[in-house]
């Protein structure tokens, strides 16, 4: 026989289900800085958000760039590379900032985009290896000039401007050196003045006659063992030793007669390799 249990009564309630709610996505502009930053830093990095955030942070901080760079105006090169340099500090910046320091972004960002600039001017603007000191001397002597040229009315002399400076003639013009190496000038660049279009290095260099004379000592070289002993001894008394025939004659022991006509045999042999 089946025994059918009772049915149990209903239990208390539970807890009413929980509805999922979507909350909009605020758009990036309407976000403070702190919460860029947040979302700059957060994986991942390289997602389509955190670049449009990154993005924002630059866009709001250009006039703090422009304000860094607007201090190296008297430093030589092109404005844009600057302001180039300077946004990388601002990346740089964005991307290490640590909301803990308390700062704002741009507090901590300045340094960052100053140090950037400085580093620039200090290893990568040298198109040539200049030792440090003379970096930092030509940087003194631009600065010192400027002043002194204010205060004189006119520019300052050499040897005042070595003597505010503290150091001699020959480190000034190290430093003069070092800052016309800063920004050269390109050999295809029109020379001003000139008649017509004459690049620069139309006006530059002539033919040097050692690089023939090397030319013709390799030919000579290469076919110096063709040569008999004794014709190779009058060649290298003569050109060599700078004497006379009749001097080579008396140390080989033969006429002054047949020193001449060993030595033209000689140079013509020598000639054709010579002239090429």
């Amino acid at each position: 026989m089946t025994t059918i249990s009772p049915p149990r009564p209903p239990g208390p309630p539970g807890p009413p289900a929980l509805a999922l709610v979507l909350l909009p996505v605020r758009p990036l502009a309407e976000l403070e800085n702190s919460e860029l930053l947040a979302i700059a830093q957060s994986p991942p990095r390289a997602g389509e958000r955190a670049v449009a955030a990154r993005e924002l942070l630059v866009v709001r901080h250009r006039n703090l760039v422009l304000s860094c760079v607007r201090r190296f105006r008297t430093r030589p090169g092109p404005a844009d590379d600057l302001i180039q340099v300077g946004y990388v500090g601002l990346m740089k910046a964005i991307n290490n900032y640590d909301p803990a320091a308390g700062s704002s972004l741009a507090a901590y960002a300045q340094p960052t985009i100053m140090g950037e600039l400085m580093r620039h001017f200090r290893d990568d603007r040298w198109p040539v290896h200049i030792k440090r000191s003379a970096q930092e001397l030509a940087r003194d002597v631009r600065v010192a000039t400027a002043a002194m040229t204010q205060e004189l009315g006119r520019p300052p002399a050499d040897a005042e401007l070595a003597g505010n400076l503290g150091v001699d003639g020959a480190s000034l013009r190290d430093a003069r050196l070092a800052e016309a190496a800063s920004h050269p000038c390109s050999l295809d660049a029109p020379a001003s003045g000139g008649a017509g279009i004459t690049a620069l290095a139309d006006l530059f260099g002539e033919d040097d006659p050692q690089i023939e004379h090397m030319l013709s000592m390799q030919a000579v070289a290469a076919h110096w063992g063709g040569l008999p002993a004794r014709e190779r001894t009058i060649l290298t008394m003569r050109f060599h030793g700078n004497l006379t025939q009749a001097e080579i004659g008396a140390r080989i022991g033969v006429s002054q007669m047949q020193v001449s006509r060993l030595l033209s045999h000689a140079l013509e042999y020598l000639r054709p390799y010579v002239l090429g």
